[in-house]
């Protein structure tokens, strides 16, 4: 049997989760590229990802899954593109308690609109124990008003159940036999 590697790209604004999403799944030690905020960023957190994180998880003795997450803030944007090469699907982080999380959700899906296109695209809500609304629902009315299918979850970044929900839910939706 031949190594099968899969490529799943997290992304996402800045607080979303995706660095502790990406840690609280990887059988390795996450690299991080985490540099000190020095812009708006610091109302959210005092540390924000400039390049990209990596995770990886075994599936099996010769399947593995390498986890990429992409900076938050836009003027990285570029490492977005050089990411989600070769990546087979997109997991989009949405914080529900940042003020405007539809306008998160329209900006990051037409962003990665190509790349989506091309592959799969799942949806993990974090934060909805903070602020409930707006609930699930209100993400798929959003996203049928965007012409876009998506399994959308409430996780929490911390749980590696949640986690690993999100990344099966991917893998399900390229290959039910996974």
């Amino acid at each position: 049997m031949a190594h099968t590697d899969h490529k799943i790209i997290f992304t996402g604004p800045v607080g979303a989760g995706k660095t502790t999403a990406i840690a609280s799944i990887s059988d390795i030690e996450p690299i991080r590229t985490d540099e000190s905020a020095s812009d708006m960023t610091t109302r959210r957190k005092s540390n924000t990802t400039v390049a990209m994180d990596y995770g990886m998880i075994r599936l099996g003795p010769k399947e593995k899954v390498h986890l990429y997450g992409t900076p938050g803030q836009e003027r990285f944007d570029f490492m977005w593109d050089i990411l989600t090469k070769g990546g087979i699907g997109l997991v989009l982080l949405l914080d529900n308690t940042r003020p405007a999380p539809f306008e998160d959700l329209r900006f990051y899906t037409n962003a990665f609109r190509g790349f989506i296109d091309s592959t799969r695209l799942v949806i993990g809500v974090t934060q909805m124990d903070a602020r409930p609304t707006p609930t699930i629902d209100e993400y798929v009315r959003q996203m049928k008003e965007l012409d876009l299918v998506a399994p959308i979850f409430e996780v929490d970044a911390r749980r590696r159940d949640d986690v690993s929900t999100l990344i099966r839910a991917m893998l399900l939706s390229i290959e039910p036999a996974l």
